[in-house]
């Protein structure tokens, strides 16, 4: 991946633009495992899948970010987890979304009440955003991944 020009102030936020040069085809069985009661085991075919078009729906509009912090925690968003981000996504209510926000990042989800627009995050300690016409702000991406390690319990 190569590493998106003009869109990064600082090295501690990078962003990071899928190529369609950048495939990755690993092992994949067609079967389930259960995450419930444990199944009989079957024989699955095994096939190859590319990790690209699991994740990836627009390769142009499409950018890697890495998630800082707590507040998205109930939304499944850990610290240091890669949001997949696809700017050619419409904004909505109730979407999840990567904004700017006055000279900063963030991960939240677009909320609008009575004619006013909001970022929610999703970890009760965080207050909701009122985004104001002063503010420098602008949704520019809808997430539609999550990738994190497994965590031991």
């Amino acid at each position: 991946m190569e590493k998106a020009i003009g869109i990064s102030r600082s090295a501690e936020h990078e962003l990071y633009r899928i190529k369609d040069t950048d495939l990755l085809s690993i092992p994949f069985y067609t079967g389930y495992i259960a995450a419930g009661f444990p199944s009989p085991a079957g024989d699955y075919l095994e096939e190859n899948i590319n990790l690209c078009d699991l994740l990836v729906r627009n390769p142009e509009s499409t950018f890697l970010m890495r998630a800082r912090g707590r507040s998205m925690v109930d939304a499944n968003i850990q610290d240091g987890d890669i949001l997949v981000i696809d700017r050619s996504i419409k904004p909505e209510d109730g979407r999840m979304a990567a904004c700017y926000l006055d000279d900063g990042w963030t991960v939240k989800f677009i909320r609008r009440r009575a004619g006013k627009l909001y970022l929610k995050a999703a970890n009760t300690v965080f207050p909701d955003i009122e985004i104001k016409e002063e503010m420098d702000f602008r949704v520019w991406g809808i997430i539609t991944f999550i990738i994190h390690k497994a965590r031991a319990i």
